[in-house]
């Protein structure tokens, strides 16, 4: 069969993995950075796709069919959060990612939100009982989402629906502000850091992130839930087991408290593919555009 390329534009990392086409994980290079620069970028592209390559047999590399890229959106907006330099990050204003790695790889190449990618994965590879309508919720270093309507994933005009980390929430102290400010690691990181601790304790921190967190998503459930009708919200990320399914049960909590008079409350359930949907969702974006019937 066919192979598939994806990679995955983080803040913290950059992900490039080769799967076949049942979404099976063939070799996966990551480079990690202070954050993210298109030259870096680039860089690791050009060092690790010929490795990639490598690992199949001269024979089968011509099946590799596609690369699909998952980022963030206007970079340059997020210059604070990602602890970046301005003039740094306003490189990626003027710089087409997708036309370098298409001219770099000679592959046909596509590009899509990375929390969109994300929820692709789930739809392609994910599980089998996912109702046909939800926001999906994938959470990092930032926040973000991917919508399913009747099935399909729904992308907006420019690519960017269900650009949660957006969506105004109210914060402990009541006034509104973003959820990426409630909602992401990078809050839990700086929090950290303003406190003189270690960010890399941040896996031993979880229970004050987890509530706040939960606060802003299930206000965010509660503004999707009253313009489209969401049967579930799937949450998903790069977090440990356990802390995904506590923050599923903390978001159900803090939903029972909030007023959906006139409107059906989703259902919270876990998503299943976790810290890869990204760069697994950048490989299924070939595979969907050249392999599946889109009915």
């Amino acid at each position: 069969g066919a192979f598939f390329v994806g990679l995955k534009l983080g803040r913290r990392s950059t992900d490039l993995m080769l799967v076949d086409f049942l979404g099976r994980s063939i070799a996966v290079e990551r480079h990690t950075y202070p954050y993210p620069t298109p030259d870096a970028v680039m860089r690791f592209v050009a060092s690790a796709l010929p490795r990639l390559s490598a690992v199949l047999p001269p024979h089968l590399r011509a099946r590799i069919s596609g690369i699909g890229i998952a980022m963030p959106f206007q970079l340059w907006n997020w210059a604070t959060y990602v602890g970046a330099p301005q003039s740094e990050m306003d490189a990626w204003r003027h710089r087409d990612i997708q036309a370098e790695v298409a001219a770099l790889s000679g592959l046909p190449t596509w590009i899509q939100n990375d929390a969109t990618s994300a929820c692709g994965a789930e739809l392609v590879f994910g599980r089998e009982d996912r109702p046909s309508d939800f926001l999906y919720v994938f959470i990092a270093h930032f926040i973000g989402g991917g919508l399913v309507l009747n099935g399909k994933l729904h992308t907006g005009p420019t690519g960017n629906a269900a650009a949660i980390g957006s969506m105004p929430v109210p914060g402990p102290d009541g006034k509104m502000r973003q959820l990426i400010a409630t909602g992401s690691l990078a809050e839990l990181e700086r929090a950290l850091i303003a406190r003189g601790l270690d960010a890399a304790q941040i896996w031993d921190r979880a229970t004050d992130w987890i509530a706040g967190a939960a606060a802003g998503i299930a206000h965010a459930t509660l503004s999707a839930t009253a313009t489209t009708e969401l049967k579930a919200v799937m949450v998903d990320g790069w977090l440990p087991s356990d802390w995904r399914a506590d923050l599923v049960q903390a978001i159900r909590d803090q939903m029972a408290g909030l007023d959906f008079a006139g409107l059906d409350m989703p259902m919270v359930i876990e998503g299943s593919v976790g810290h890869l949907a990204r760069t697994l969702g950048a490989a299924s974006i070939p595979l969907s555009q050249r392999f599946l019937v889109d009915a």
